[in-house]
């Protein structure tokens, strides 16, 4: 009882914060406060129960009389048999896991022998060892209760969210995130705090219930307890079915007002999702039509001719680690942190009103890569079936040109190596660099200015072999903890902060051209620099606009005219625009469009795992498990700095009987058909 008031206490005092978060920007009424706290506090309790088995066998297995003779002596025997199995038998049942299951089986039987060895042959200490057990239980309880609310706090700080698919990616990728974690926190201070609460909580509970331990419950009082704790557990599962299904037009309310585990345990079962039977739906052929009327010829496999001769010229595509809009001065920002990429943005074809397809670097290089809308559940890259597609770097090598994919930390993170080699990259990461090339390195990877250098070397190394060259550099300078090397701009490197990780890689991209000017493949060569992905993704909605802005821009003196291409276009745009512009012929199954072209409709893609939306119009047009669709009609607010740099927008959801069902009906066609079309393959080479 005191552990579930413990639990409850510490997930209202987590949920007060967040109401109060800078992060959490929307507004809440006393009564909507009142609410959030009291579906809150129901949510927590279903979920205290489900957390609670592994206690409640430890109290049913609680007893005096399995110590006596011959019943000690055969559970000892049992004990002491199995733990030579899994030390001896070479294919055991825990061994064919794989990974530390057997070493940690190992491990428990082991401990489970010596405790029980002692209570069994020491009978006058046997109080005094059940205590000091009890106590270990109640600790290791209360410390990950405190030690996921710790976890909570962060992960909301960071996303504005409770856990989702990457809290998911934390777990398979440890080495990025705990030296992530090392690098960005004050870890030893940080983690003695959670220990010395969890201490001091164990102390007092353990106090006030360990006198219960000396008069156990009888075997039938257990099978009552046990039946009773089963009925809870039922109970608490249908509750929790209901009480996670509660949604709201506000997401910050419906993050508060949820519980980060059943969301964890849901991101973990769900890294797909299948469109046709969470989404809504249409008749197959109704949706490509609908979806290919854009295109001339209205068919997926098309060819694209230019009718002027094809330029070979070098492709350098440089996707930018968070860099939101809102961080450049062009975007109304006023803290001059990309004074390299304002003065670029002048002297390239820039696109001022452009929607980052998600909100993680797969994504962003996904949409790069394939130019496809996003679907549902975690990015293709990570998938099983990510090979052998029709991508940017393809249709590259079909004009004979070496492609490679840059990347400063080791690729095999988010599977991008996988991917990227499956697709015919070559990759350069940081296992190609030698010690001596390695000036600064993080976590994350190299520093984006000892990358810059590499990527030099590559290209010069390329251009040697006579054959056009199209590589595509990953940055990652700017990304938590925001470390880079003293000395290089006037925010020191161990600050930590956001703004100085923009800075750094707005130097290091400086610095990169620098050396680029002085190389022979330069002025036959076309830079197209864009974002990933924003900084943030937190929003009063499921899909803020604001949060999905990026920059973009294609540079090459003598050849790329500066201007502003101010209409609305997505991320899976850019690289059939460049295409476009080297005059390109291919047959294409690209989903995204040459904005030059004659039958270019302006509009967006944007998505979470869960939500896909479509933006055209002045519409947002969201669809979402469970075949639910939402619809906002957008109003676009002044930047009176540069009136076509225009970031911010305001969403008003609109009643399903004011919604534009046309645009409905259009993005159900895009997602739907996309789906489809990945389903059958037909989106491969």
């Amino acid at each position: 009882m005191y552990l579930g008031f413990f639990y409850l206490a510490i997930s209202l005092v987590l949920r007060i914060i967040f109401l109060f978060h800078p992060i959490t920007t929307a507004d809440f009424s006393f009564f909507e406060v009142i609410k959030i706290l009291m579906i809150g506090i129901l949510n927590d309790s279903l979920v205290f129960v489900l957390t609670c088995p592994f206690l409640a066998l430890y109290f049913l297995f609680l007893s005096d009389s399995k110590y006596q003779k011959p019943y000690g002596y055969i559970i000892l025997g049992v004990l002491l048999v199995f733990f030579l199995y899994i030390l001896l038998i070479p294919n055991n049942i825990f061994k064919q896991y794989g990974g530390s299951v057997a070493e940690i089986a190992l491990s428990f039987i082991g401990l489970k022998i010596i405790f029980f060895s002692l209570m069994l042959f020491l009978p006058e200490k046997r109080i005094k060892i059940r205590n000091v057990l009890y106590f270990i239980t109640i600790f290791l309880y209360v410390l990950l209760i405190v030690f996921n609310a710790v976890s909570e706090y962060f992960f909301y700080n960071e996303f504005g969210l409770r856990y989702n698919f990457i809290a998911v990616d934390y777990l398979i990728y440890t080495n990025e995130v705990i030296g992530n974690i090392m690098e960005s926190y004050p870890v030893v201070p940080l983690f003695l705090a959670i220990f010395a609460i969890a201490a001091v909580f164990t102390i007092y509970i353990y106090r006030k219930t360990n006198a219960e331990l000396l008069n156990l419950p009888n075997l039938k009082q257990k099978l009552i307890l046990l039946i009773s704790f089963c009925a809870l557990v039922g109970i608490s599962l249908i509750g929790l079915n209901f009480t996670t299904k509660l949604k709201s037009e506000n997401v910050f309310k419906e993050e508060i007002q949820a519980n980060g585990l059943p969301k964890f345990y849901w991101a973990f079962t769900h890294n797909e999702l299948d469109y046709f039977q969470f989404y809504p739906v249409m008749n197959q052929q109704q949706a490509d039509r609908t979806f290919l009327s854009q295109y001339a010829p209205p068919l997926l496999k098309r060819n694209i001719e230019s009718g002027k001769p094809e330029l070979k010229k070098n492709v350098v595509l440089i996707s930018i680690e968070s860099l939101s809009a809102d961080f450049m001065e062009h975007y109304g920002n006023t803290q001059k942190i990309t004074p390299f990429l304002d003065s670029l943005a002048d002297r390239s074809l820039m696109f001022t009103n452009l929607y980052a397809t998600g909100n993680r670097t797969v994504r962003g290089l996904e949409a790069l890569t394939l130019c496809i809308p996003p679907t549902a559940g975690e990015s293709i890259i990570k998938r099983e079936n990510n090979k052998n597609k029709f991508t940017t770097g393809s249709v590259f090598k079909s004009k004979g040109y070496d492609v490679k994919f840059l990347y400063g930390g080791y690729s095999y993170f988010d599977n991008m190596k996988d991917f990227y080699e499956g697709n015919g990259y070559g990759i350069v990461d940081r296992n190609n660099f030698s010690p001596e090339e390695i000036t600064f390195a993080n976590v994350w990877g190299v520093a984006d200015e000892d990358m810059a250098k590499k990527t030099i070397q590559t290209m010069n190394a390329e251009a040697k072999s006579g054959k056009p060259f199209f590589n595509h550099w990953m940055t990652v300078s700017n990304h938590r903890p925001f470390t880079y090397p003293n000395g290089k701009i006037d925010i020191p490197g161990d600050a930590k902060s956001r703004e100085g990780g923009v800075k750094y890689t707005d130097y290091s991209l400086k610095k990169f051209f620098e050396m680029a000017k002085k190389q022979a493949w330069y002025q036959n060569t076309v830079f197209v620099i864009i974002a990933d992905h924003c900084a943030s993704s937190a929003g009063n909605t499921e899909l803020p606009m604001d949060k999905y802005k990026i920059p973009a821009m294609i540079f090459s003196e003598g050849f790329i005219q500066p201007q502003k291409f101010t209409q609305t276009m997505s991320q899976i745009d850019v690289m059939p625009t460049l295409l476009g512009l080297l005059n390109f012929n291919y047959q294409s199954k690209f989903l995204g469009q040459d904005v030059f072209s004659k039958t270019f409709q302006p509009k967006a893609y944007v998505a979470t795992y869960q939500d896909l939306g479509f933006i055209k119009d002045n519409y947002l047009t969201i669809i979402s498990p469970v075949k639910k669709i939402k619809q906002y009609s957008l109003t676009q607010q002044k930047n009176n700095l540069s009136p076509e740099f225009n970031i911010y927008y305001d969403e008003k959801f609109l009643k399903p009987d004011s919604q534009n069902k046309n645009l409905v009906e259009q993005t159900i066609a895009a997602y739907q058909s996309t789906s489809n079309w990945l389903k059958e393959n037909q989106l491969n080479r």
